[in-house]
């Protein structure tokens, strides 16, 4: 009794003190994390799956013993908590969600919330952003859409908020409507700074569907952006632009616009383009325009178009996500651009978009049916290749947390680990 009452205990304790998971690709946002390792091979170590209540494409978060994640709930906006086990600790829902245009990768909740340990922001397809805090007790609520203009994206919202200077600043890129930066009190909801970001593209290239970056430069952070063929950098406290690069697509070529995120660190961006062609490596310390001045280096031969890669440890590794070869996964040095090794993973006809995930030494991909895949990185490649299948399709990317792995599913969580 005592061993089964002590096991509980455990179980019950889950996430807590065991690490957080606050953002879309956790501390870093660069998809690389540390901690206890969950197992590599998948197969018994289910301790969970919850059904939710509508589809959804966002990545769950973790805070202490909490998990919340974005999800349709009776056609509404909504934000779930569960607890360790997978229990529902509480739901709440903002108003009418916009639905997605129908297609396998699209929805109302494709953002993923973001916490500071204080709160929970969500942002939706409706243009509502909404703040609870960590027992689902709702602090405020406003729409980007009207207040500051309509959504013309070409397809389901992508972009999640971030945690910059002290605030919630969200990104709204666009080739047709309005498109700026904005800057929201995380105890009010208004309105500290907006900020312009209009580029002149080509059709749907000023589209994009990629998270900021915050990084910090002298002292001061700054909102690293990606999109409409432009890399900019802006003000934490004020949204000013302090530099841009451009250079991505002189020409102007239309239907360009971008899904995977730049990876930052050790002041470099890399930055995926050209619709999975091709990548580009750009200097992050210089002010005014620097498109002639700070490209590192560039591969026309590399690329991910949905899927945003991994930068660790002076490494990035890339997944190629759909086209014929599909499930390469190639790793370079950062500085150099240099190709160190490439793998394979199995091959099927259907992609990938959810982004990869890498826990010390071990790598996990999940393919579009649900197909998740995990290896070892070695100096050499990817070695022990492990595959599972969740026999339900995904979008969202993986997360980790004390040993803990969550995929979400288009109608469930899952939850591996080590009973």
């Amino acid at each position: 009794m005592k061993a089964e009452i002590f096991a509980t205990s455990l179980l019950l304790s889950g996430f807590l003190n065991a690490g957080n998971w606050p953002s879309w690709r956790g501390e870093g946002s660069n998809g690389a994390v540390s901690g206890e390792q969950p197992p590599i091979d998948l197969a018994g170590k289910l301790l969970w799956k919850t059904e939710l209540p509508g589809r959804g494409c966002s990545t769950p978060i973790i805070w202490n013993d909490k998990l919340f994640v974005t999800s349709p709930i009776d056609e509404k906006d909504g934000l779930l908590a569960l607890d360790a086990n997978g229990k529902e600790l509480w739901r709440k829902s903002f108003g009418a969600g916009t639905p997605g245009r129908g297609q396998r990768v699209g929805s109302s909740t494709n953002s993923s919330p973001i916490t500071d340990g204080k709160i929970v922001v969500a942002y939706f397809k409706s243009g509502t952003v909404a703040c609870v805090d960590l027992d689902g007790k709702p602090l405020w609520q406003i729409n980007l859409q009207e207040k500051y203009g309509e959504d013309k994206l070409w397809w389901d919202q992508g972009t999640s908020p971030v945690f910059a200077g002290g605030n919630v600043v969200v990104a709204v890129m666009q080739t047709g409507g309005d498109s700026y930066l904005v800057s929201l009190d995380p105890k009010t909801g208004k309105e500290v700074w907006k900020t312009p970001r209009k580029y002149e593209t080509g059709e749907e290239s000023g589209d994009a569907y990629t998270t900021p970056h915050v990084i910090k430069r002298d002292g001061k952070e700054q909102i690293v952006c990606w999109g409409a063929d432009h890399l900019t950098g802006h003000d934490a406290e004020t949204g000013k632009l302090l530099w841009q690069c451009g250079g991505f697509n002189p020409k102007r070529a239309g239907m360009q616009r971008v899904i995977a995120s730049a990876v930052v660190a050790d002041g470099l961006a890399v930055v995926p383009f050209n619709r999975g062609d091709s990548l580009a490596a750009i200097r992050l310390d210089g002010s005014g325009d620097v498109t002639e001045s700070h490209w590192v280096w560039r591969n026309d031969k590399l690329g991910a178009d949905a899927t945003s890669p991994i930068l660790h440890d002076g490494k990035f590794y890339v997944l190629k996500d759909g086209g014929p070869e599909r499930g390469r996964l190639t790793c370079l040095d950062a500085k150099s651009g240099e190709k160190l090794w490439e793998s394979a993973l199995p091959k099927a006809p259907q992609v990938f978009y959810s982004s990869p995930l890498l826990l010390g030494d071990q790598l996990y991909c999940v393919r579009e049916d649900g197909m998740i895949f995990s290896g070892k990185i070695t100096k050499d490649g990817l070695s022990d290749i492990k595959s599972y299948a969740l026999e339900e399709g995904v979008i969202a990317s993986p997360i980790s947390v004390g040993g803990r792995l969550i995929f979400r599913g288009d109608t469930s969580l899952f939850c591996f680990g080590e009973k």
